[in-house]
């Protein structure tokens, strides 16, 4: 199945308090719930005024409709071609 990175701008998200991150995690998760199984979430990154999340699914439609449902932006999504990591440098 397709993986996609999500790059989400929020304003502030790095100051965003655990609690915050905590309601915002927990509608994402209810909206996945809905959506069901052939749409996961993988992980998210938080920078300062980005989240950068990983999410497996059967196509980017599919993402757009999570990000939708949830009133999360989705101001790029990306569909992973490759994966790499120091290990694909050696032989």
């Amino acid at each position: 199945m397709p993986k996609f990175v999500i790059e989400r701008e929020i304003p502030g998200a790095g100051d965003l308090s655990p609690e915050q991150l905590h309601a915002i995690s927990q509608k994402s998760c209810g909206v996945l719930q809905r959506l069901g199984p052939q749409i996961q979430w993988v992980e998210s990154f938080v920078t300062q005024d980005k989240l950068y999340c990983v999410y497996i699914a059967p196509n980017a439609e599919m993402v757009r409709e999570h990000a939708r449902q949830g009133g999360f932006p989705a101001n790029r999504i990306s569909e992973v071609k490759s994966v790499i990591d120091p290990t694909t440098a050696e032989e």
